[in-house]
């Protein structure tokens, strides 16, 4: 949406195809959602920009190819102040820190990335200087509403195996799904699992309206989030022991 023609040519076929993963670099040590105080800086220096500074908590970090940084091009304006880069790792001074060890989401890496001394073009600036932070919350709704479907159809996915599990596991005689409770359990769940997926569809629709706001952007992420929780935390209620066990699905989820 604010890269310059020659800077989308360089990047996006690349990101197309697969050849390179990207990341988004916001979070620092010392500012997580407070973005007006980061502390990574742009320093102007004619044709290209002096970049220092550390960030961490970055999703794709230790294997993205090129990364959007959010940098201070005037530390004196506060959150007016913040400027978007590109900056790719073919750029001398740009390192990565080792993946950190998370509770969950192993797949997905997470790591810091170190900025010392790089040099970037002028190209690589993201529409205009200064401007960078309406930029992060404009575009903001569109990721959280990918995860909040991440939510959803991690809740969808837990629930059908689940299903399936109540079918085939058998207590007191029978399928556990002829159980009372169980039968009331999976009723609920599905449900709020209905009435999850319905709102998130509708948030594609006004997305594709462009009439997806931040508030509601931001209810789909919180609510559909809470919900992929409670239906991971029944689920595994569901499988008795079993739930414990890391072979099973949704001992993962959980």
């Amino acid at each position: 949406h604010y890269g310059k023609e020659t800077t989308k040519k360089k990047y996006l076929p690349k990101l197309v195809t697969g050849e390179w993963i990207a990341a988004i670099a916001m979070t620092e040590p010392g500012a997580g959602s407070d973005l007006q105080n980061i502390r990574t800086t742009a320093v102007d220096k004619g044709d290209y920009y002096l970049v220092n500074g550390s960030k961490t908590f970055i999703t794709n970090g230790y294997l993205c190819d090129v990364c959007v940084v959010a940098v201070k091009t005037d530390p004196t304006k506060g959150a007016k102040g913040t400027s978007l880069l590109v900056i790719d790792t073919s750029m001398k001074g740009f390192t990565k820190g080792k993946p950190f060890e998370k509770i969950g989401l192993h797949a997905q890496d997470t790591c810091e990335l170190f900025f010392e001394n790089v040099e970037v073009p002028k190209e690589n600036l993201l529409g205009h200087e200064c401007e960078g932070f309406k930029y992060m919350m404009n575009e903001l709704s569109q990721e959280r509403l990918l995860v909040a479907f991440t939510a959803i159809a991690a809740a969808e996915g837990t629930l059908k195996t689940t299903v399936q599990y109540t079918k085939d596991r058998k207590a007191f005689g029978k399928p556990i799904s002829e159980l009372q409770n169980t039968r009331f359990k999976l009723a609920e769940l599905a449900t709020e699992v209905s009435i999850g997926r319905t709102f998130a569809d509708r948030c594609v629709e006004l997305h594709c309206e462009k009439k997806l706001d931040q508030a509601t952007a931001s209810m789909a992420k919180y609510w559909l989030t809470d919900l992929q929780s409670k239906v991971a935390d029944e689920c595994l209620q569901l499988h008795g022991g079993y739930g414990y066990i890391w072979e099973y699905s949704v001992a993962r989820a959980y």
